[in-house]
């Protein structure tokens, strides 16, 4: 269990015993440099700042679903964070002023802790299910959901922007 801060909010139930209604299920796992919340980069940017590259393992059954991957030079992972808490709605972040809604931070703790990553693609071995990265914001062990090749032409928007955004 979790101490919540002053602000924050939890749900009347928490989604984690709740029964499954996506069946899904996990296609790998990260091997990463991090092995606790303290040490791990709170976002993309400060893993590859931290330096040190990461792997993803594909399980046997879905390895073959990697056939045209090595084209990408970068890939979207989705994992699942597998210790957050699920029933904080509102939060109220270290580096912010006032609390927030779950679904308007980048925060690990929301109902479905489903995470996104965008990793440089560094090497390829179909056979045994490595990925290599060059670097990656999650626990060593993190479950993986899914994996997609990142396009730039569609994935990306120079133009997006967060109003009144507290640096993470």
């Amino acid at each position: 269990m979790f101490e919540t801060r002053a602000g924050e909010r939890l749900l009347e139930t928490d989604p984690a015993d709740m029964p499954p209604d996506g069946h899904v299920v996990f296609i790998g796992r990260i091997v990463s440099p991090w092995t606790s919340r303290e040490t791990c980069p709170k976002n993309m940017r400060a893993a590859r700042e931290a330096g040190g590259g990461a792997t993803l393992l594909v399980d046997p059954p879905y390895r073959d679903g990697l056939a045209g991957l090595e084209r990408a030079s970068h890939v979207i992972i989705l994992s699942w964070f597998h210790h957050a808490p699920r029933n904080l709605i509102v939060q109220k972040p270290r580096h912010a002023a006032e609390p927030k809604g779950v679904f308007s931070l980048r925060s690990p703790a929301r109902p479905n802790p489903v995470g996104l990553h965008v990793a440089k693609l560094v090497g390829l071995d179909i056979g045994s299910g490595r990925i290599e990265l060059d670097a990656i914001d999650v626990l060593d062990g993190t479950p993986v959901i899914d994996l997609k090749p990142y396009f730039a032409s569609t994935d990306a928007f120079a133009d997006a922007t967060i109003a009144g955004r507290d640096e993470p």
